[in-house]
C-alpha cells in the first residue's frame, strides 16, 4: 500500500504565524500556546508557538518549521520573530527586517534587491497583512502613545547561518544565512520546487550580472571539472578562429563569472526552458557520461529513467554505425554507462555519438539555444568538449 505523503509549511508561512503570534500577545497583554493564519491558497492553518516572551513593549515566540514528508534543511528550524514598536520612515505601516540567521541579498536579480534582507515579497506582505490586522483593532499600547508608531517586527533563525551552508544561497548573493520564502505556504513533499525554484534564481541572477553564457551542470563534480577547464582556458593565448561567430564565443567562455555556472542537478529540461525563457543563447552542458547518456536518450528529468533501457538505446547506437559496432559487446552485460565508458577506453567515437545525440536533443527542446557539451570524467578531468 502507498503511503500517503504528509504536506509542510514554507518558512514564510511559519514567519508569518510567529509573527501573528507575537503581534497578538503584545496587543493583549497575554500569552498564546498557538495561532491561526490563511495561506495564500486560502487555506486556514493552525499553528504552534513556542519560546513566548511578552514584556510592556515587546513580544516575541517561536515556530518549528514543519516540512512534512519532504526532505528539506530547514525541517525543524526555529523561525522567530519579535515584535516591537517604534517610529518608521517613508511612510510603513508595517517594518520587517531580518535578525541572526536571515540572509542579505548581494546579486541583483532575485525577488529582493541587493542590501535588502532576503526576506521574500509574498512573506513579507502575508506578515504585513496579519500584523495590520491586529492592529486595526484597538490597540491601547499605539493610542497611548503620543509619537507616530508603527510595528517592527524582526525574523530570525539561531541556526540559519549554519543551515544556510548546506543551501545554494551563497551562490546566488544571499550572504549570512537563509531566505524567507514561499508562495503559497505549502510544502509540497518530495517535490522539485525547491530545487526548480533556485534554478529560476540562479538563472535570474546570472542575467542581472550580464552573463551571456552560462554553464549547466549535473552534479558537482562535472561543474568543478567545467569551472577547473574554464579557469584555464582565460590564461590560454587568443583563439585564432576562421569564423567570427564562433572566435566570439570562444572569447565569452574564456570570461565566464562565479555566477556562469548553474547546478542543475537532474532537473534538465527545466534548466534548458528556464535559460530559453530569459533570453539566454550560449549554455555548456556539463555532465559525467552516464547523465549525458540519459539527456541524449531524451530525459528532461534524469533521475527518472531506468539505467538498464539507457544502455540498451545506446546498444542500438552503437550497431547501428560501422565505426562503433564494435563496441556493443561491451554493453551487453554492462550494469551501468560508466562500465561501457571505461571497458571501451574511453573511445572518442562513442563518447562524440553520445554527446552529438544529447546536442540533438537539447536542439529539440529548446531551439533557441545555442549548446556545448562538456564531458567531466570520474576523477574530475574534462574528456570531451565541443
Amino acid at each position: 500500500m502507498t503511503k500517503t505523503l504528509r504536506y509542510g509549511y514554507t518558512t514564510g508561512a511559519c514567519a508569518t504565524a510567529a509573527a501573528r503570534g507575537a503581534v497578538l500577545m503584545l496587543r493583549d497583554q497575554l500569552l498564546l500556546d498557538e495561532v491561526d493564519i490563511i495561506l495564500p491558497t486560502g487555506e486556514t492553518v493552525r499553528f504552534r508557538l513556542h519560546g513566548q516572551e511578552l514584556c510592556s513593549d515587546r513580544a516575541r515566540c517561536y515556530v518549528i518549521k514543519d516540512a512534512g514528508d519532504d526532505p528539506d534543511v530547514t525541517n525543524g528550524a526555529e523561525i522567530h520573530a519579535e515584535l516591537t514598536l517604534a517610529g518608521a520612515s517613508n511612510g510603513e505601516t508595517v517594518v520587517i527586517r531580518g535578525g541572526t540567521g536571515i540572509g542579505r541579498v548581494t546579486k541583483p536579480g532575485l525577488a529582493v534587491p541587493p542590501g535588502e534582507w532576503a526576506i521574500n515579497p509574498i512573506p513579507r506582505r502575508m506578515i504585513a497583512e496579519v500584523v495590520n490586522e491586529v492592529f486595526s483593532i484597538h490597540c491601547p499600547l499605539l493610542t497611548a502613545q503620543c509619537l507616530p508608531l508603527v510595528p517592527h517586527v524582526t525574523i530570525s533563525i539561531p541556526n540559519g547561518e549554519e543551515l544556510a551552508k548546506k543551501t545554494l544561497n551563497s551562490r546566488l548573493g544571499i550572504i549570512g544565512g537563509l531566505s524567507i520564502l514561499g508562495t503559497s505556504g505549502i510544502v509540497k513533499p518530495i517535490s522539485s520546487q525547491a530545487w526548480t525554484d533556485t534554478i529560476n534564481a540562479a538563472v535570474d541572477v546570472a542575467v542581472a550580472c550580464g552573463c551571456k553564457t552560462l554553464v549547466l551542470s549535473t552534479g558537482r563534480t562535472s561543474e568543478m571539472a567545467a569551472q577547473k577547464h574554464f579557469a584555464a582556458a582565460s590564461h590560454a593565448p587568443e583563439p585564432s578562429c576562421h569564423k567570427e561567430g564562433e572566435r566570439s564565443h570562444k572569447k565569452i567562455l574564456r570570461k565566464l563569472s562565479d555566477e556562469s555556472f548553474i547546478m542543475m542537478g537532474d532537473h534538465v529540461g527545466h534548466a534548458l526552458l528556464a535559460c530559453e525563457r530569459r533570453g539566454i543563447r550560449n549554455v555548456v552542458l556539463a555532465a559525467q557520461f552516464a547523465k549525458l547518456l540519459k539527456i541524449a536518450c531524451g530525459h528532461e528529468q534524469t533521475h527518472a529513467s531506468s539505467s538498464q533501457l539507457d544502455l540498451s538505446q545506446l546498444r542500438k547506437w552503437l550497431t547501428a554505425s560501422p565505426r562503433t559496432s564494435r563496441f556493443v559487446q561491451n554493453t551487453e552485460h554492462a550494469n551501468t554507462a560508466r562500465e561501457v565508458l571505461e571497458a571501451t577506453g574511453h573511445d572518442k567515437t562513442i563518447i562524440s555519438l553520445v554527446s552529438n545525440r544529447a546536442s540533438r536533443f537539447v536542439a529539440q527542446l529548446a531551439p533557441r539555444l545555442r549548446v556545448k557539451v562538456l564531458l567531466a570524467g570520474y576523477t574530475g578531468e574534462v574528456l570531451y568538449f565541443r
